[in-house]
Parts: C-alpha cells; structure tokens; sequence
C-alpha cells in the first residue's frame, strides 16, 4: 500500500536516509525541517502519516505531535515519534501527547516498514469514515470532527487475556485506575467473553500456556462481530518476528515485558481513543444517512425512501406477489392549522403517525407523502386484507380525540383512506398509487371518514 509519510527532522542526513528507505518501499515522501511547517502540510492534508523527530529547536516533537492530535482537522493523522531517546518515560510523554508509535533510532528497517504499513491502513479507513461522517454537518447534528477529537480514552471496557497470575493481576490493578476490566487465562473462553460483550480493547499475551496468542489475535480479527475491538500484544524480547506478523496483518500495538505500568495505561488509552473516533465518525455517518430517508416532523420514512423501495417491490422477481397501497388524508386538516396554530397541526400530524404506524405490520412501508398525507405501502397484501388494515387504522383515528398545545386542547380527527392493488397491467409503482388516489379522492368526495377501494 503506498502513501504519502512525512518526514520531519531539522538534520538534513536523517531526512535523506528515510527518505531512501521509504522510497525503496514505493512509499511517497515529503520533508519539514521544523515544527510549524510539519503542521502546515498537514493541515492541508498532504500527508497519510508523520515520522516525527522528538528532539528539534524552537517546538520539539512532543509540541507538535500534542497540536495535531489537538486540532479535529488532523488528529486522524497517525503520528510515529523517531527518537533517540529510549526510556519509559520518554515514550510516556509521547504517548501522553498522542503518537501512536515509537521508533528509535537508529531506525530497525522492519520496524520503520512494518508501523508505516499498519498505520496507513488504519488511517485508509478512518479517511472513508471521516468524509463520510462530513456530510452530518449538512443536517445540521454538530461537527462529527470535534466530537471525535474530543474523546478522552477512559472509562472503557477491556479484555485482558494472560495467564501468568502475577502478570494478570498487575496489569488489571492499573488499568481498573480508569478502565473496567475482565481477565481470562484461556483462548476459548476469551473469545467466547469477546462474543458475547462489548469491549474497547483487548490485551493479549502471546505466550499464552500450550496456545499460540497470535492465533487467537487472528481469529478476533477474522470475525464480525470481534474485529472491530482494539488489540494490543503483550511479548518478550524473542517474539519479534511475531510482533511484525501480528502487526502485517492488522494488531493494533504492542507492548514488552517487563510491561511498564505508564506506558500501558498511556497505550490503552490510545488505542481506545482511536476506536471511539472511528465510533463516532461511523455514528454520525449512519444518523445522516437516516436522516436522509426519514421525515423529520413525523419519523416516518420520507417520499425518496418511499419510491426507492416501491421500486424495488416492483422487480421482475416480485411481480406476480400481491401488494396494496393505501393513501391516507387527514379530514380537514386546514381548519385545525387556522384555528389552533401550525404547533397544533404538528401535534397532530405526530400523533396520527405514530397511530397508524401502531395499526400497520413490520414488513409494511409507512411514509410521509406530502402535508397531511401518509401511504402506506402492504407486501403481499390483497384487497380485502387492506381495506381490512385501512378500516382498522379508520376506526383509531376517530376513536381517540387528539391531545394538542401541551394538553390543553382535545381535538376530533377523522381520516379518508383510499386503497388500491397492484394489478397485472401495472407498469409502475406509479399505476397503483394513481388508483390509491383517485380512490381517496372518491372517499373526500362522498364524505370523508371513509375507506373507499379502487380495482384495475
């Protein structure tokens, strides 16, 4: 996978040398040889990943790292600190100011091309969701970005799977500082407790006891409903070669032993504070794609969700299945909207969707047609089976007077109904909602109050 990696680094040597290195790889390559400009190209989105110098005059990298994953327009960017500097807690402090990585210098060849890879493919899909979650703003529901950059990475749910007791009950001790934990010993049970519960993270040893821990972060990885979560390997110094395995194909991090107690709180929440940005970016994509097909007064589906379906009930392979339609049309409705206010007529328009939605099947489609009209749309529906659905939503109508101007007001409601099936003829959804139509214009005709039906 290619991308672009900034490179940032005020010795022009270090540049070139990973400059050389990267290229080899296909990977792209730019260079700032300071602060400032490293976060001007990145705020215009030149780059997929920073390899960051620590040590440089004026802002040093532990700045510059903290003002990006600070800023919503470039905390998606991965940023992976190169240093010379190898203690705890120098990598705690870079951890505490975002990065996602460590490398040290000098730079290890499988190391550098194994985080760059990893990354890139991490920031690929946080690229998708955020363009996508972008178009919320459109619906006005807030700015998914700031949301996202917001979160703090406590308070989070975690697996821990390690069967040394001593080890186990260390790690949990921190972690339960800011986090919930549950500790298994055993593979099976791990992936059964990763089935059945929602957790942010998962911590993973890889010498687990006659298990391989690697093969239980590849069955996480390969299931629906566990490869979202976070994993974080726990390794000793001979697991290298695992570590750059689990990583290729899709491990999140890891950590060695003797486990630092900072450095694996700073890394959890890492982690945890890159999934709930993704959470967030995939929540906010999904409530504005159902905005898009649903009407925002009553919550019923909106006219385009109505004729993408209606369509797709009209295939070849449903053509010969039964379907009815029925077009509902509050009796009078501009009289309440005069007399009582458009804050009535609301109510109202509510109130009468949540009815009918009670008094229709699961399998129904219920939508908002325009004003005061709803159709509802009946699969695998005959004649008598609507007008029977129609009468019955006819009859709750005008049973229960509506309750309107936070209960002060009590006001009659009736409904005229119009109902037609798909007949042989019919070319169009549009062919059996014409005769709805016509047959609800017949009902306001000879009355209103009424389910009037209209056969081909």
């Amino acid at each position: 996978m290619s991308a672009r990696v900034l490179i940032v680094d005020d010795l022009f040597p270090n540049v070139k040398l990973l400059e050389t290195k990267l290229g080899l790889e296909y990977f792209d390559t730019l260079a700032a040889m300071n602060g400032p400009d490293a976060i001007t190209i990145c705020e215009k989105g030149l780059c997929d990943l920073v390899l960051l110098d620590v040590m440089m005059p004026g802002m040093d990298g532990f700045e510059v790292c903290r003002r990006l994953k600070n800023n919503p327009v470039t905390a998606h960017i991965p940023v992976v600190m190169v240093t010379a500097l190898d203690q705890p807690s120098d990598r705690l402090k870079g951890l505490d100011a975002g990065a996602d990585d460590f490398l040290t210098k000098p730079v290890d060849d499988t190391a550098l091309f194994t985080r760059v890879r990893s990354l890139v493919r991490l920031k690929a899909v946080t690229d998708e969701l955020r363009q996508r979650a972008l178009a919320t703003r459109a619906f006005g529901i807030g700015d998914p970005l700031a949301t996202a950059a917001a979160e703090s990475g406590l308070d989070s749910h975690i697996l821990l799977v390690e069967d040394r007791p001593g080890s186990a009950d260390r790690m949990a001790t921190a972690l339960r500082q800011h986090h919930r934990v549950s500790v298994e010993r055993e593979p099976f049970a791990a992936m059964r407790a990763a089935a059945e519960n929602e957790f942010d993270l998962a911590l993973i040893s890889l010498d687990l006891e006659g298990h391989d821990g690697l093969r239980l972060c590849s069955q996480l990885r390969s299931l629906d409903r566990t490869r979202g979560i976070p994993l974080i390997m726990i390794a000793e110094t001979h697991d290298r070669a695992r570590i750059t395995r689990g990583l290729d194909f899709g491990v999140h991090d890891y950590l060695m032993r003797p486990v630092d107690r900072n450095e694996l709180l700073a890394r959890v929440r890492t982690q945890v504070r890159r999934k709930r940005y993704s959470d967030v970016l995939r929540g906010a994509m999904q409530a504005s794609l159902q905005m898009a097909v649903t009407d925002v007064l009553t919550g019923l589906h909106n006219r385009r969700y109505l004729d993408n379906h209606l369509g797709l009930l009209f295939h070849e392979g449903t053509r010969n299945r039964p379907l009815a339609a029925l077009i509902l049309d509050i009796d009078r409705f501009k009289a309440i909207n005069d007399s009582y206010g458009h804050e009535a007529g609301d109510e109202v328009l509510r109130a009468f969707a949540d009815r009918v939605r009670l008094h229709t099947r699961p399998i129904d489609i219920v939508a908002r047609y325009g004003g005061e009209e709803i159709v509802v749309i009946l699969p695998d529906a005959g004649m008598a089976e609507a007008r029977a659905i129609a009468e019955r939503i006819r009859e709750r109508i005008e049973a229960t007077p509506f309750e309107v101007l936070r209960q002060t007001r009590s006001l009659p409601v009736t409904v005229s109904i119009g109902v037609a099936v798909r007949a042989a003829g019919d070319g169009s959804p549009g062919d059996v909602l014409r005769r709805a139509d016509d047959a609800l214009y017949e009902a306001k005709a000879a009355g209103r109050n009424r389910v009037v039906t209209l056969a081909a």
